[in-house]
Parts: C-alpha cells; sequence; structure tokens
C-alpha cells in the first residue's frame, strides 16, 4: 500500500513538472512571437518614419524652389515694369522732339 503512495505521489509530482515545464515553454513561444511582432512593428515604423523623412525634405526643397522662382518671377516683373516705364519716357521725348507732332505707336 505504502509502495502504491509512493507511485501516486511520484506520478502526480511528475505531472506537475511536466505541466510547469510545458506552461514554460507555451509562455516562451507566446513571448518570442510578441518580441518578433514588436519586432516587425519597430521595422515598420522605422520603414514610415524614413519615408516620412524623405517627403518632408521633398516639400521643404519643393518649397525652397518656389520661394525662388517667387523671387525671380518678382524681379522680372520689376524689370518689366522698368522697361516700360523706359518705353514711356522714350515715347515722351519722342512726342516732345518730333517737329511733326506725330504720336505713332
Amino acid at each position: 500500500m505504502k509502495a502504491v503512495i509512493v507511485i501516486i505521489v511520484v506520478v502526480i509530482i511528475a505531472a506537475i513538472v511536466a505541466a510547469i515545464l510545458v506552461g514554460r515553454r507555451a509562455k516562451d513561444r507566446r513571448l518570442e512571437g510578441q518580441r518578433a511582432e514588436a519586432s516587425q512593428h519597430r521595422e515598420a515604423a522605422r520603414t514610415q518614419g524614413l519615408k516620412a523623412d524623405e517627403r518632408q525634405a521633398e516639400a521643404e526643397e519643393r518649397a525652397a524652389r518656389a520661394k525662388r522662382e517667387a523671387a525671380a518671377a518678382q524681379r522680372q516683373a520689376a524689370e518689366a515694369q522698368e522697361h516700360r516705364s523706359h518705353a514711356a519716357s522714350l515715347e515722351d521725348r519722342a512726342r516732345e522732339v518730333d517737329p511733326d507732332g506725330r504720336t505713332d505707336a
């Protein structure tokens, strides 16, 4: 009878140890899966961050180009206005000098 009780206790202890080991392995697998998932998320976040940085740099470059173009357009408009003003001055002078009083345009 004592032997049967010892065997039952040993079997119960072995079953408990086996359950603990299986539980630990399952937990380890679950944790490893979570680590892998976290790693994938980090990599995706890094990739998206790099894309965002690239797009931001492109936008800033485009804005700088637009600013340069706007400045060039303003200079060109100012030059055109100077040419118009000079042309009007020459036209006025031509009217003043013309002995026949012609206003050819």
